[in-house]
């Protein structure tokens, strides 16, 4: 049997390292990629370039931008009183979609899990700390009134949520906890918008 030509064996071994693609759907979209136009190819490998190199971190929010700071915490007309606590950048996608959010956002990269060696150490939660303290020391800032803790409706985003929620209260910060239209178990990313829509407007103390 013939071998496989080495740029499509490569192709198909790269496609392979990515989660949730298998060898078959790896094989798949590498001969898609062969058989069709060419530009399609070269807008991937530039779309793939362009996502390393013109990518960074909010050096405020941690969200993945294209400009330091992001456009959100840039945006003189978002609430900076109200901070909307998320596991990850594309939660923050999925709460932006719902058009009734007009605060600010803390991306802490991931929740709390023992189990796989994850500890509040681990993820932006000092980052955030710091972030509260600094915008009740100064005085031409608005200082944070409210924090929405937004973490995922699973046992690890509940870890994390009543960590925040113990290590905040104390400071006069006022949590909350989206409501619960979010199914247990669930993933904010995958929840729609009439969902995510009632879960910050019912919000609760934690």
């Amino acid at each position: 049997m013939k071998p496989l030509a080495q740029p499509v064996s490569n192709l198909i071994e790269a496609f392979s390292r990515l989660p949730g693609i298998g060898p078959k759907t790896a094989s798949r979209l590498a001969y898609f990629l062969l058989r069709s136009d060419e530009r399609i190819a070269l807008d991937l490998a530039t779309a793939l370039e362009e996502l390393k190199a013109k990518t960074l971190f909010c050096r405020i929010c941690h969200n993945i931008a294209d400009q330091d700071p992001c456009s959100v915490c840039a945006d003189p007309e978002r609430n900076a009183a109200l901070i909307c606590v998320v596991e990850e950048p594309l939660d923050v996608q999925a709460v932006e979609r719902t058009g009734e959010y007009k605060g600010l956002y803390h991306v802490l990269h991931g929740a709390i899990s023992p189990v796989e060696g994850i500890g509040p150490e681990d993820l932006k939660i000092r980052e955030l700390l710091t972030r509260v303290q600094k915008s009740e020391d100064t005085d031409e800032a608005v200082s944070v009134k409210e924090l929405i803790i937004a973490t995922n409706p699973n046992l690890e985003g509940e870890a994390t949520a009543m960590y925040i929620a113990r290590l905040f209260k104390p400071l006069g910060v006022r949590v909350t906890r989206l409501a619960r239209g979010l199914p247990t178990g669930g993933d904010l990313e995958y929840a729609d918008e009439t969902t995510l829509s009632n879960a910050l407007s019912g919000r609760s103390e934690m």
